[in-house]
């Protein structure tokens, strides 16, 4: 540090404040400590950091179903930001949400005498088991579509699936049927809660909406093997961008066509999501800036800082080639 220092000219509290990823170093000074460390090589000695600061220097984060799409990013999300902050990560991952599972995997973690602990289950069964723990390390936790809080970081998917079904009824659409995601998920509940208001608010009917058991490409496919059969059906809202390829795969197995005789939205913006045939319109989701969120929560807890409420992350709407106006099915 004494030599990045000196090779940048600055003082060496500038150099630990640009380390740790302090806000108040000017974006030159920045530049010059952060050229200096690539050209000396410098790395932070963990183990003397973690002496000096009386901190193990790692992160827990406790999974659930690490193969859906937006845990996994969450997660990338949380390994870039605690590695950028100096701190590993421990993870845990648990295959059913109840009281034991969770209380089971936090000791784990507290085993590991890690520092704070992220929790990425958005599970609805989740929040009262979370609720009821007493531990000594801050936890930060990520939740979709639930309100506003200074412990956990949100997203407004219930708007995303509004802006969505806005999108299928500005076309001209009359109403917009929705293949729904598993029971028990926060963004299955939020994304059909946006889904019914955006009809309510427009007096369009609402009709039954197709069950699904996973997140799946398969999924998605049964249900569009439904909607094959139903000519009234011209806008379907999928609850994530895996059921809608699926159901895109059914349509056009049954000699229906994407965008022509049914629309289709999915959500969640999953970076293969443009290359479908045709592109996907979608809700586009930041969770790889969830993940860095909640770290920086968790960093500021760590700190004694006070915990300001954290605002829901907006979603957005991603327009391509799956929407288009309607034309009557035969």
């Amino acid at each position: 540090m004494i030599d990045v220092a000196r090779l940048a000219g600055v003082s060496q509290q500038t150099v630990s404040r640009v380390v740790n990823g302090h806000n108040n170093v000017g974006p030159d000074v920045r530049e010059r400590v952060e050229r200096a460390i690539t050209q000396l090589r410098y790395n932070r000695n963990s183990a003397a950091r973690a002496l000096a600061t009386n901190r193990s220097m790692n992160l827990g984060v406790l999974s659930y179903s690490l193969p859906v799409h937006g845990s996994t990013m969450v997660l990338f999300g949380v390994a870039e930001e605690a590695r950028r902050n100096g701190y590993a990560t421990s993870l845990v991952s648990i295959s059913d949400v109840d009281s034991d599972g969770i209380r089971a995997a936090v000791d784990t973690l507290l085993g590991d005498s890690v520092d704070g602990i992220v929790v990425l289950a958005p599970m609805s069964a989740a929040a009262p088991v979370l609720n009821g723990l007493d531990v000594d390390v801050p936890i930060v936790r990520f939740e979709q579509g639930a309100p506003a809080s200074s412990h956990a970081v949100t997203m407004d998917d219930g708007h995303g699936a509004r802006l969505a079904t806005r999108h299928l009824l500005d076309l001209g659409h009359e109403t917009v049927w929705h293949v729904a995601g598993p029971r028990g998920w926060m963004a299955s509940d939020a994304r059909r809660a946006g889904w019914l208001a955006e009809l309510a608010a427009a007096q369009r009917p609402v009709n039954p909406e197709f069950s699904t058991a996973d997140w799946t490409v398969e999924s998605g496919y049964r249900a569009g093997l439904l909607i094959a059969d139903d000519p009234s059906i011209t806008a379907v809202l999928a609850a994530n961008d895996s059921m809608a390829l699926g159901i895109m795969k059914g349509l056009t197995e049954r000699g229906l066509s994407v965008p022509g005789d049914v629309s289709v939205v999915g959500f969640d913006d999953m970076s293969e999501a443009r290359y479908f045939q045709p592109g996907l319109t979608t809700i586009r989701l930041d969770f790889d800036g969830v993940g860095r969120l909640a770290v920086d929560r968790l960093l500021q807890l760590m700190g004694s800082e006070a915990g300001e409420m954290i605002p829901a992350i907006a979603p957005e709407l991603i327009v391509r080639d799956s929407t288009t106006a309607p034309r009557a099915r035969g």
